[in-house]
């Protein structure tokens, strides 16, 4: 048995979970890269978006994990998340052209005043989830046991990657918002209205943000501080990515799953400093990220 074998089969389980939590951070990333490709707008309220997910399921889900709980918890996830999108489309276009410190400052100032409202209205307890009922049980992989849920997970996270891939690359509707990350100013001058587009990515964008937080709420639970800690880790996703690639969001989410879970299993005193260690070296590799472009992000 070869070693590569040998430490595979010692942390095969830990190779899975990095998966499933690279594809929910992809789920999360995706929208946010797209927004800053397309917006220029970094939206540090993206981490409150999936919070807000969170104590959703806290609150909708019922103890036993019913289906109707759970398709209910992810349907106001995703009008909520809607909303919450066009809402920060007409909060920061006023504020475009004064660039991205003030829009950047006003969706920090969002975050922190959502973040209140949802310590206020929910406390400081960390509230669990259950996973849906049928899938909170497990099964054997490499053999050992490994949660159903968290293959669930995976599954979501590639049905996303696969849509994403699809809608951008091989629509006319892709075709749009790729020519509007590359070079907004010819898109206009066809004739096309890019702030219909621009609403539309951002509101799915969000949607997908609580989204993830729902679908997160069974593995992270839900509880202040959740919301810095998604945001820091889908801000290193999507660097590594390169801003405005969803294929670049998807590697970091993967890379970064790995990095976070290994590290954590292998190396907990290291686990803090090797992502943003992962991200350095790529940077000086690549400055604008693995499928970053200098001039714009695609």
């Amino acid at each position: 048995m070869s070693a590569v074998t040998q430490w595979f089969d010692a942390n095969s389980i830990t190779v899975i979970n990095g998966l499933a939590y690279g594809l929910l951070l992809y789920t999360l990333a995706v929208g946010l890269s797209l927004v800053f490709g397309m917006l220029n707008l970094l939206n540090l309220a993206h981490g409150t978006l999936f919070l807000a997910g969170a104590y959703v399921a806290a609150v909708v889900v019922a103890p036993g994990g019913a289906w109707l709980s759970w398709v209910l918890a992810l349907t106001i996830a995703l009008l909520v998340g809607a909303v919450a999108g066009v809402g920060l489309t007409v909060a920061t276009r006023p504020l475009a052209r004064r660039g991205h410190m003030a829009e950047a400052l006003l969706t920090l100032g969002i975050s922190l005043a959502g973040s209140s409202l949802l310590l206020w209205g929910f406390g400081a307890d960390v509230r669990s989830v259950p996973a849906p009922a049928g899938l909170d049980g497990s099964v054997t992989l490499f053999g050992d046991p490994y949660p159903v849920y968290r293959l669930v997970l995976i599954g979501f996270g590639l049905l996303v990657a696969v849509l994403a891939e699809v809608i951008l690359e091989r629509t006319m509707m892709g075709a749009t918002v790729r020519a509007i990350v590359a070079d907004p100013d010819i898109v206009r001058t066809l004739g096309i209205d890019t702030r219909k587009i621009l609403y539309g990515v951002l509101a799915v964008g969000s949607a997908l943000a609580v989204v993830a937080g729902v679908l997160g709420g069974p593995v992270l639970g839900a509880g202040p501080g959740l919301d810095g800690h998604v945001l820091l880790i889908a801000l290193v996703v999507v660097v590594i990515g390169g801003m405005g690639s969803a294929r670049g969001a998807l590697i970091g989410g993967l890379l970064i799953g790995q990095v976070q879970t290994l590290g954590t299993a292998l190396a907990p005193e290291l686990a803090p400093f090797l992502i943003f260690g992962a991200m350095a070296l790529i940077l000086v590799v690549r400055p604008h990220g693995l499928l970053g472009r200098a001039e714009a992000t695609a």
